[in-house]
């Protein structure tokens, strides 16, 4: 049905209800001069443009320019005081700031910051404890002068006066004093100089020593499962490093989610403060499935099992089973909890299988082990009991069992654990070991590996690599594999199959009682994850040094920066096998 329109007359008190409604909205219809933009130029040096640019709103995007003469008059007054107000934070105090309003629409502010005030005097003055100290602490104090870092003779900025206090107060608190306190600071400004007088007072307070431990959080894990990891002692000066090498130790151990080590900074308990450590528990059980690629030892598929509560003894038991296409293993690991944060003992099993180069190892152990930790050096002292089986291919099989013990001991000094440009990594072997029963030989073995990171350009690597072998035995017969020496492939003399170079026996490789690597590679970083390199690799291990006869490899490679380390991808080039081969790992051997 089509809409009719009507067209009814209006009643007076509609059409005065129009009115007042428009009454009160004319004041919101502006004309169109009432909202003009206003634009401001900035004529400034550059050392200043940047930071008043950033921060005076006057030189924001949008501006609209006030219809009232006051307001703009205003809008000039606030400019003018932010301007003054950041030049003082960059240490110019007498600065001349001018605006040109000749267009109305597009002004100029003109700002000429004048000299730079530098500083003249420093004054630093030590209250409490410290200053009261002997000839160690005068010696302290000395350093923290040497230390201060905004001196005479510098340029003022607010920022470094700020970050200067606080250097000077996280100095005198890391160790000792930890209720260091600044009492008193100013900075005395003489603006017709150009001069800054700045003074500190700082009170150290009592020195501080430590107390007992107090944990909380603790539940399902033992009680005193913290105390065995902790290397601190009642009595023992506090160490804002030590405590943070306390709490970061935790924080690494899977039994822990998070982590806070604090101490109470109340001077009236600074003779045995006591040392709170709040923990919350990681989840105990962890299973996890995972496959993956090697060039080694092909494809795998693997799964693993964590228990970090074994028996409710704080106990961490690390099992798995690896399937790949030329070695099989299954293991289980126990791992006690540390002794005051030193040694870590443990013990565990291995079934292990590999076929490589025509050599079948079937191996199964028993052994205990403890391992200790100390800064960049670890060391490690291992037993074990091991029965092994050999079928090299056109030779006879053998069967041994032997006890052997071994010591390692590992230096990482290097700028990082994961992606190292700088430093080098030490590593020394020594063990010893009998076979049992029938037969009774007695062997030692050495081993010597070095890495060495050298920093090239901005971000290019040098990576230098060196290894030294040798069993000491009449001959090789009844020395288990891991005793003896084999090499070639990833990580090893690239160009060659992974521990193809070694003892010909029948149709196999097997190890011999030598050994000797040498590499050098170079790596450049196109981008911040991806580079590079280029290699050279050459070594051999014999049976005796008149066989040794170094195999010599070379080739590119790409390398990816993954979260877990380099990983590489590298084309080498046998040369005394005329082969190409294509190896894939992790370019870090540690």
């Amino acid at each position: 049905m089509p809409e009719r329109l009507t067209n009814t007359p209006r009643r007076p008190v509609a059409a005065l209800r129009r009115l007042v409604l428009c009454a009160c909205l004319s004041p919101l219809i502006l004309p169109a001069h009432a909202q003009q933009p206003l634009e401001v130029d900035l004529e400034a040096p550059a050392e200043v443009r940047a930071l008043l640019e950033s921060h005076v709103r006057l030189l924001g995007d949008e501006v609209v320019l006030p219809e009232a003469g006051p307001d703009r008059s205003a809008m000039v007054r606030r400019a003018r005081r932010e301007v003054v107000e950041l030049l003082a934070t960059e240490g110019y105090f007498r600065p001349s700031v001018r605006f040109d309003r000749e267009e109305a629409e597009r002004w100029r502010l003109i700002v000429e910051p004048g000299q730079r005030a530098m500083v003249s005097v420093v004054t630093l003055r030590f209250a409490g404890a410290l200053a009261e100290a002997g000839e160690a602490e005068q010696a302290r104090i000395a350093d923290l002068r040497e230390a201060w870092t905004l001196g005479e003779g510098m340029a003022f900025r607010q920022a470094e006066w700020d970050a200067a206090k606080q250097r000077l107060l996280d100095q005198v608190g890391a160790r000792l004093y930890a209720a260091a306190r600044i009492t008193r600071s100013r900075a005395e400004v003489d603006p017709e100089a150009g001069e800054v007088r700045l003074e500190v007072d700082i009170d150290s307070g009592p020195p501080f020593y430590l107390g007992a431990l107090d944990v909380s959080g603790i539940d399902a894990l033992p009680k005193g499962i913290v105390e065995r990891y902790s290397t601190l002692e009642a009595g023992d000066p506090y160490d804002r490093d030590e405590l943070l090498a306390f709490q970061a130790g935790l924080q690494n151990e899977p039994q822990f989610a998070a982590v806070i080590v604090e101490i109470d900074r109340d001077p009236a308990r600074a003779a045995a403060t006591p040392v709170r450590v709040q923990v919350a528990e990681a989840l105990p059980k962890r299973l996890g499935f995972g496959v993956g690629y090697s060039t080694n030892t092909g494809y795998r598929v693997e799964t693993s099992y964590r228990d970090v509560n074994l028996r409710k003894r704080g106990w961490e038991l690390v099992s798995g089973i690896r399937l790949e296409q030329k070695r099989q293993s299954a293991f289980a690991d126990v791992f006690l909890p540390p002794k005051q944060g030193k040694h870590r003992d443990s013990f565990g099993a291995l079934l292990d299988r590999s076929d490589l180069e025509g050599l079948k190892v079937t191996s199964q152990a028993i052994g205990v082990a403890r391992a200790t930790q100390r800064d960049d050096i670890e060391t490690r002292l291992a037993l074990r009991l091991q029965h092994e089986e050999l079928e090299p291919d056109g030779a006879e099989a053998t069967s041994t069992r032997t006890v052997t013990g071994n010591w390692t001991w590992i230096k990482r000094s290097v700028d990082d654990l994961l992606d190292p440009r700088q430093g080098y990594v030490l590593e020394v072997q020594l063990g010893a070991g009998t076979t049992v029963a029938p037969s009774d030989r007695r062997f030692t073995r050495a081993y010597l590996r070095h890495v060495r990171y050298l920093s090239v350009a901005d971000r290019d690597v040098l990576i230098l690599r060196g290894e030294l072998g040798a069993t000491f035995a009449g001959s090789r017969e009844g020395i288990p594999q891991d005793f003896l020496f084999r090499t070639g492939g990833s990580q090893s003399v690239r160009g060659y199959a992974y521990q193809s170079l070694g003892v010909e026996e029948g149709n196999a490789t097997v190890g011999g009682r030598y050994l000797g690597t040498a590499s050098a590679e170079y790596v450049h970083w196109l981008r911040p994850q991806w580079g590079v390199a280029a290699f050279v690799d050459t070594g051999d291990a014999a049976d005796s040094r008149n066989e040794f006869d170094l195999k010599t490899g070379y080739g590119l490679g790409a390398r990816w920066l993954s979260p877990a380390g380099p990983l590489a991808i590298d084309l080498a080039y046998g040369h005394d096998d005329s082969k190409l081969r294509l190896h894939f790992g992790v370019a870090i051997a540690f």
